[in-house]
């Protein structure tokens, strides 16, 4: 048994090193890859991605999973952990034909650059016939792996475990019915928050310094963190020694990246303290989109949407930007990066309305995997959608069906992580409030002790629990709305002093 552990462990280091090796052309290929680069870069991805399959599909490996499976008693925590988790992955892509899995692998590689040049010309027939081939693989895979089971949800649970349809569908409900009056009041109160400041001209050298001053107060280690810059922000890691998050700077938009380099940070600190006994593990990360999504939206949202942390963070903006903020105060930032106004792009929506940006993702994507929406008829849904929901009109496909990048790269079922993180966000600060003075702290600009929490409760486990075992055992008790709904509501009465 010691002896096809071992083997075992020395075949994970070497699908991890594959792995790591895309991961880092991908970073690559996001911030500093020259365009006509990319047929070069699918080619080589296509190729790697072919290396990768077949170590996956080695028989050798699927009987190593079965005997350590058959023996899992005699498993430690990690290993048995890895091996039930290496099963459900392998399950996933043996089901795939190699030529089709490469050709999907050639094809994504292609669609984030497509994506890019036909978002910044707002072109999306461009983009199509990219799209309809990745909504066609992501529904033919789907089915492959559990031919009796929704598509849909199968993409869900590759998200978020055990995340379906009825769920999602009773959440946004709530939300919607929750959230409408109070859309109708801030809209019709809009003129009592002054947020014409944020769109002065402010020197992106300086907002760069402004980034690095949020992680440092955010407790973002720089030996092991780095920012890029790129069009559509993310966070990627290779280990919790190796966390990189970018941001886009806009030069009549501070607040965009203020609030990314935030969100991403919270993604980060969670996989640079995932616990030092899963290095070199698979579970060295975050157990899901969910939960990752709670972190981020913790940190953008609860945090640096406080007036403490604005507090803290304000007298480094007023040095960096003293014409922009001479005559605005703390304060009056506070309420203007939290007024509530239905827009058009989701990254920089409000908390109030920004779950209304997920749930028409979540309807598109329903459709679109389910046969019931063609790609060719998607930006005029998408644009109705938003009249109907937001009442907003899109003015172009940029503003519009192009302004994520998640599609591009086939990811599918992945917007409904927003939405529920946000919510495991509110019930994660429910449990820090009664743990500790969670506003207190923040309002010190000393993030310690919510560090702290989330090391001990969320982040060193990794993928070590399932997220509703994770929420259960930080919280005390199952997943729940109210929370967030709660939140939201507290927050919007403080703001508009309803």
């Amino acid at each position: 048994m010691q002896e096809k552990i071992k083997q075992y462990k020395a075949r994970l280091a070497r699908l991890h090193a594959y792995s790591h090796a895309l991961g880092v052309m991908s970073y690559d290929r996001e911030t500093v890859m020259p365009k006509g680069a990319v047929d070069d870069f699918a080619d080589t991805v296509t190729l790697l991605s072919e290396e990768l399959y077949k170590m996956q599909t080695d028989p050798a490996l699927r009987q190593l999973l079965s005997d350590l499976s058959a023996a899992s008693d005699q498993l430690d925590p990690i290993t048995k952990r890895e091996v039930e988790e290496h099963l459900r992955s392998v399950a996933r892509i043996e089901c795939i034909p190699l030529e089709e899995y490469l050709d999907y692998q050639r094809v994504q590689s292609r669609a984030v650059s497509v994506w890019q040049e036909a978002k910044h010309n707002s072109d999306f027939a461009s983009f199509a016939p990219y799209l309809e081939k990745l909504v066609d693989y992501t529904r033919r895979f789907a089915l492959l792996y559990a031919p009796d089971k929704d598509p849909y949800e199968t993409l869900l649970d590759q998200y978020e475990k055990d995340l379906t349809k009825a769920t999602l569908d009773d959440f946004f409900d709530r939300l919607r019915a929750a959230f409408r009056p109070l859309i109708k009041k801030t809209s019709a109160a809009r003129d009592r928050i002054d947020d014409a400041f944020l769109g002065r001209a402010y020197p992106i050298d300086a907002q760069r310094k402004l980034s690095e001053e949020i992680m440092r107060v955010m407790g973002l280690d720089r030996t092991y963190c780095v920012i890029g810059e790129v069009e559509h922000p993310f966070t990627t890691h290779f280990n919790k020694h190796d966390v990189r998050i970018t941001t886009h700077y806009y030069e009549d938009a501070v607040a965009s990246s203020f609030y990314s380099v935030v969100h991403e940070g919270g993604h980060a600190l969670y996989e640079l303290h995932t616990g030092d006994d899963l290095i070199g593990s698979p579970l060295a990360e975050g157990v899901s989109m969910g939960i990752h999504e709670s972190q981020s939206r913790l940190y953008e949202n609860v945090i640096g949407r406080s007036f403490g942390f604005v507090s803290r963070i304000f007298p480094t903006m007023k040095e960096l930007f003293p014409t922009q903020l001479s005559s605005v105060t703390a304060a009056d930032f506070w309420r203007a990066v939290n007024k509530s106004v239905p827009s058009l792009i989701r990254t920089e929506a409000d908390e109030l309305t920004y779950p209304f940006h997920v749930m028409i993702r979540y309807q598109l994507e329903k459709r679109l995997i389910a046969g019931t929406l063609s790609v060719s008829d998607l930006p005029a849904e998408w644009n109705r959608l938003y009249r109907e929901e937001l009442g907003v009109e899109v003015p172009d496909d940029a503003h519009g069906v192009l302004q994520d990048s998640h599609w591009s790269g086939g990811a599918f079922g992945y917007f409904p992580s927003y939405a529920v993180g946000s919510a495991y966000a509110s019930q994660f600060v429910a449990a820090m409030r009664g743990a500790f003075d969670f506003d207190a702290a923040v309002a010190a600009g000393d993030l310690a002790p919510v560090n702290r929490w989330l090391e001990e409760h969320v982040w060193r486990y990794g993928s070590l629990r399932d997220p509703a075992r994770l929420i259960l055992d930080a919280c005390g008790e199952p997943f729940d709305p109210r929370f967030y709904i709660d939140y939201i509501t507290s927050k919007i009465n403080e703001i508009y002093g309803f």
